[in-house]
């Protein structure tokens, strides 16, 4: 992989919080009192892993993308407060806002730094 102690510190909380914000999301939806906990952990995982990582580019382009993925990451961490605070389907809603800005970013940074 080639990548240096604190990046691959940014990938495992990453992977890590992912993999909450999965399990805590299915979860929810029985019930279980602990998944919004175990969500929003996760969520703000993500959230810290992708504004700590560092941008390779200095592209206007890449710095709107990276905006972009923030500002999806910051949503993923608010469903998490709709988990606690409401009980509708309005963290549904965030989530998939929050999902669809995720992808998207994933897919076009890695295609703006390759023009480079």
């Amino acid at each position: 992989y080639g990548l240096v102690g604190s990046e691959m510190c940014i990938r495992d909380r990453f992977t890590v919080g992912a993999l909450m914000v999965l399990f805590g999301a299915a979860v929810y939806i029985t019930g279980w009192e602990v998944a919004p906990y175990v969500y929003t952990i996760g969520a703000t995982m993500v959230a810290l892993a992708q504004i700590n990582s560092p941008s390779k580019s200095s592209r206007a382009n890449v710095k709107r993308l990276r905006r972009q993925q923030i500002f999806g990451a910051l949503l993923l961490v608010l469903t998490g407060a709709f988990m606690f605070f409401t009980h509708g389907n309005e963290w549904i809603v965030c989530l998939t806002v929050a999902a669809i800005l995720e992808l998207y970013t994933a897919i076009r940074i890695p295609q703006e730094e390759a023009k480079e």
